[in-house]
């Protein structure tokens, strides 16, 4: 049971990647460090709601 999500920066709150997940293995929020353009550092990025 795979799901998209969203994934948003940290420290700018702009929606940088989009990625699904398996529900089953990963119930609770995503949270992984990734490339922000706008903020040009790696940022910790977040799984937002829709």
């Amino acid at each position: 049971m795979r799901v998209q999500i969203t994934l948003a920066c940290e420290e700018c709150k702009r929606r940088n990647y989009s990625m699904t997940k398996n529900k089953k293995t990963h119930p609770d929020r995503m949270e992984t460090k990734k490339y922000c353009k706008f903020c040009k550092t790696h940022t910790p990025h977040k799984e937002t709601r829709k």
